[in-house]
């Protein structure tokens, strides 16, 4: 997959190497799925998703300017199975939870929300938000890929939110794979904050 990207105005670089290892195994997930790629910016997700056989593909993101890169992306693939939304993804969540919408597999990959631990707790809510309305829009046996950047949002913290996310949403999930950031972002044991990018993927189980 090649990406148009911008190295001087994009977010970091114009494009997230730690996570193209990520790309290609989400998108193992995705074939005859219907897929809503959040926080999308340039499209990785969405784009891997489309060529991996999706059977359509929306991308939201707020920025102009990466919904305009992200569709010109999908041009030069030459995949014709994708959408593109310039809006705020909080808002858009709320609009399709209220429309019923559905869909097989729901990507959350949302920039940093906090990036020092005094506002840790509004990050966290504003986590939960997001992934109580993804999790009501996913169909039975539709899947929930997500992802926290933030070194201050600890793995168990996160995974906690989701469990209170899912209860919530009246969802029982089974855990299917877990992600992390590329190995040319490496961790040191000794620098904690050098592992950031925690990554899961959820199956929804369907009621009896």
């Amino acid at each position: 997959m090649s990406f148009e990207v911008d190295p001087l105005g994009g977010q970091k670089t114009g494009l997230y190497l730690d996570q193209l290892d990520n790309y290609a195994r989400v998108a193992r997930l995705t074939a005859g799925r219907s897929v809503l790629d959040c926080f999308t910016n340039q499209g990785g997700f969405a784009l891997h998703a489309a060529a991996a056989g999706a059977s359509a593909v929306i991308g939201v993101d707020s920025s102009a300017s990466a919904i305009a890169a992200a569709e010109s992306n999908a041009t030069h693939a030459g995949l014709a199975n994708t959408s593109w939304l310039e809006d705020n993804v909080f808002d858009d969540l709320k609009r399709r939870d209220s429309a019923d919408e559905n869909f097989g597999l729901v990507i959350l990959d949302p920039p940093s929300f906090t990036r020092n631990k005094r506002s840790l707790n509004d990050a966290m809510r504003g986590y939960k938000e997001i992934h109580l309305r993804a999790l009501k829009l996913l169909e039975p046996g539709g899947i929930l890929v997500t992802f926290t950047c933030s070194h201050h949002v600890t793995r168990r913290a996160f995974l906690e939110m989701l469990r209170d996310a899912a209860v919530d949403a009246r969802r029982t999930l089974r855990q299917v794979d877990t992600y992390a950031q590329r190995a040319d972002h490496p961790i040191n044991p000794s620098i904690p904050e050098t592992e950031y990018l925690h990554g899961f993927a959820f199956e929804v189980i369907p009621a009896w």
